[in-house]
């Protein structure tokens, strides 16, 4: 299988003059994804896609990148906050996919260029208890009776592309949201109660140096009024696409703070005040 990928993404060049507005083609799916796996700028492939070609193409990025980086452990949702969707030219939430492999432990030292245009942002995780009838939830505090913990998360996302101040919703889609890396924090017990549900939205979640200069901050109601809601959102856009969660998936919710590049030798702390002990989660880039 890997030989082919390989060949089927090099075979992309000579075609790509022709494509047409429509859902990729498995030769420009692969040629995305081989420059994901090489951690080189991924190009469009020719003609205008709408945001449903782009969703159709991340489908078959998606089944490439399983040959290299393994098993799926959950999802994220992209573009949850405005700020970021105002920034990447696109006003909906969209889904990735997270391996097992883009998973690492609290205070992971990690190369600063982990990726073709790597930033770093304060996100959140939830694991999932019932994957079923979190799909069904309407509230927030319904959806913590079917989630099995809170987790502090730094995503380092990668926008993958030369120029990512042209990165719309359609290529966002495709190159998997940008899905790279994410760095876990321990995990807070869901309680099932509306103390809870109200904390995950009031809470502020800074993202900080090593020396405590703080780089920015957020809200937890930037994610959609509540991060719950984009934990919902993701179930029942899985539930419609028939690839349903399943029990023990992390979610990925959305950024808190703005997406920020790092450098050789920094160390960056997220911090979530008004979480049960205001956890906290740690990367050092190197």
């Amino acid at each position: 299988m890997k030989t082919s990928f390989a060949t089927l993404a090099l075979g992309l060049t000579a075609l790509a003059s022709t494509a047409q507005a429509a859902c990729p083609t498995d030769l420009e799916a692969a040629a995305v994804a081989a420059a994901i796996v090489a951690r080189q700028p991924v190009v469009a492939p020719a003609g205008e896609m709408s945001v449903e070609d782009g969703l159709c193409g991340r489908d078959k990025v998606l089944r490439f990148l399983a040959q290299t980086y393994g098993e799926a452990v959950g999802y994220k949702a992209g573009l949850t906050n405005p700020a970021v969707q105002k920034r990447l030219n696109y006003n909906a939430p969209l889904r990735g996919t997270l391996f097992k492999s883009m998973i690492v432990a609290d205070g992971a030292e990690v190369p600063a260029a982990f990726g073709t245009r790597p930033v770093f942002e304060a996100d959140l995780v939830v694991e999932v208890g019932d994957p079923v009838r979190l799909a069904k939830a309407a509230t927030p505090q319904e959806a913590l009776r079917y989630i099995k913990s809170v987790r502090p998360f730094i995503e380092l996302p990668d926008l993958m592309v030369d120029d990512p101040s042209r990165l719309g919703g359609a290529m966002l889609a495709m190159i998997n949201v940008g899905a790279r890396l994410g760095v876990l924090g321990q995990p807070i017990a869901a309680r099932h109660d509306k103390a809870l549900a109200e904390a995950l939205a009031t809470m502020t979640v800074t993202i900080a140096d090593e020396a405590g200069t703080v780089i920015d901050s957020g809200k937890g109601s930037a994610i959609l009024g509540n991060p719950l809601n984009a934990a919902i959102w993701l179930a029942q856009d899985l539930a419609r696409a028939g690839t349903p969660l399943k029990r023990g998936d992390l979610l990925s919710l959305g950024s808190f703070t703005k997406l920020t590049p790092p450098k050789p030798g920094m160390a960056v702390t997220a911090r979530y005040e008004g979480l049960p002990g205001n956890p906290a989660v740690r990367v050092r880039f190197r």
